[in-house]
């Protein structure tokens, strides 16, 4: 067995790494605790003065923006009202905006058969005659929702029929029909009479389809499909297009939703 001998040198350098590590650990703890707390309110109102130093660092990026969000990018021939839309089965501005989402969505997806890409509470403003900025397009759609193409059975489908007629009416395109005592009637889609015993594939949003506004029949979709594309983006485009190709937007009422 080999003999060991006694190092100084070794030994004080051990000690040193000891004596750091346990300086370190009491470093960590403070000797502090907390005795008291308290809070005070801040009003926040016209009375507070404005903080120029504030407003001299987001002024670039607020002009920025501002640029950019009253930036005309369409024509609107005739005002588009949120009343109308509210209290109509149809009206002007859903019948733009479903049609304008469906639009774009058929670029991405052929074989849509109809959709409903937003409720009536969804569309939140008027959308103005003349001069369509970006700003209004936010203003119409603030919300981030993703469009998603749901394949429904049949009887799924009639329940999403059901609750349009009873919410008496809602945003749609490709889809016509009738609303007696609140149920639908005489019910056509793509051009072809509705037949509960067929599957159709149905454009919306993860807001709806996760049964937002109490919408009903995407509980149990056959598939589903995101399109990797937000509904404002689907606006802005449509309205962009136009705009470039000098088309003046005319919403119609076609008698997609007609009450007895």
């Amino acid at each position: 067995m080999p003999v060991q001998f006694y190092n100084p040198r070794r030994w004080f350098k051990q000690l040193s790494y000891l004596l750091l590590a346990v300086s370190l650990l009491c470093a960590c703890s403070s000797g502090y605790k907390l005795v008291k707390s308290g809070r005070t309110d801040y009003s926040i109102n016209k009375e507070i003065a404005a903080d120029s130093a504030i407003i001299k660092t987001y002024l670039p990026y607020k002009a920025k923006m501002d640029a950019e969000m009253n930036r005309v990018i369409g024509q609107s021939a005739i005002l588009m009202s949120k009343k109308s839309s509210d209290t109509l089965p149809e009206s002007l501005l859903s019948n733009f905006f479903a049609d304008a989402v469906i639009q774009q969505a058929l670029k991405i997806d052929p074989a849509i058969d109809f959709a409903m890409p937003s409720t009536k509470g969804g569309l939140r403003v008027d959308l103005p005659k003349g001069d369509i900025t970006v700003s209004n397009i936010f203003e119409l759609m603030p919300f981030e929702n993703q469009l998603i193409v749901f394949t429904l059975k049949g009887s799924d489908v009639q329940r999403l029929l059901d609750f349009i007629a009873a919410s008496n009416g809602q945003p749609v395109a490709q889809l016509k029909m009738k609303i007696s005592n609140k149920k639908p009637v005489d019910v056509w889609i793509n051009g072809e009479r509705f037949d509960v015993l067929k599957n159709y594939r149905v454009l919306t949003t993860d807001y709806i389809s996760g049964g937002g506004d109490n919408t009903q029949g995407f509980e149990n979709p056959v598939d589903k499909k995101m399109l990797d594309l937000k509904v404002r983006d689907a606006l802005l485009n449509f309205v962009k297009e136009a705009g470039t190709a000098g088309k003046v937007i005319c919403s119609k009422s076609d008698g997609r939703i007609t009450k007895d």
